[in-house]
């Protein structure tokens, strides 16, 4: 009667590694960034109650109010004032608060994605028709552009840091289940 106690010990060793190696890589740990980020989520809500264009803000521009129409906010500011709330504010204080790592993705890929939609909201901005409404950029439009391309920098950094560690985490499995099975092939039972 033979008993399987190596083999037995080796798949719930291999078992914990791998739990471990899944909830690394649900999670991330922005560290000190994590404060960055935050302090730049709520610059960013605060370029909401400066000037978009003209007179209007961009609250104004979020709801598209009687102001934002008065100034003929184009299709790219809304789009930018909306992604910016959505992935570069509420997104982001989710990831940061329950720290999942594909929160994280989402922020920086819909960040990235306002970052595009800010510049053309600033360019469309500038080249308004001679006889159209409206202003040109407000400090708040490029208070938050500036803001959110520094909200994707810190993200892109966070997750890829992130990454590095599951890395770390997988190598180092690898290298114990090695060891393990080693000592398995030439009998040390």
């Amino acid at each position: 009667m033979s008993s399987n106690k190596p083999e037995d010990s080796l798949e719930q060793y291999r078992k914990d590694i791998d739990a471990a190696e899944k909830k690394v890589a649900r999670e991330i740990d922005p560290g000190l960034r994590a404060l960055v980020v935050a302090v730049g989520m709520l610059a960013l809500l605060g370029t909401f109650a400066l000037p978009h264009t003209g007179d209007a803000k961009g609250w104004d521009v979020l709801v598209g109010n009687d102001v934002a129409l008065a100034e003929d906010i184009a299709l790219p500011s809304r789009v930018f004032v909306w992604l910016t709330l959505v992935f570069g504010i509420v997104i982001g204080m989710l990831a940061l608060a329950t720290r999942r790592w594909v929160l994280a993705w989402i922020a920086v890929a819909g960040s990235a994605v306002a970052s595009v939609f800010g510049m053309l909201a600033i360019w469309s901005r500038q080249t308004l028709d001679a006889g159209s409404p409206g202003g040109g950029p407000g400090i708040g439009l490029i208070l938050g552009w500036v803001l959110i391309m520094v909200l994707t920098f810190h993200w892109l950094h966070v997750v890829w840091q992130r990454t590095a560690i599951q890395l770390a985490a997988e190598e180092e499995r690898r290298r114990r289940s090695a060891e393990t099975e080693g000592h398995l092939l030439w009998g040390d039972r």
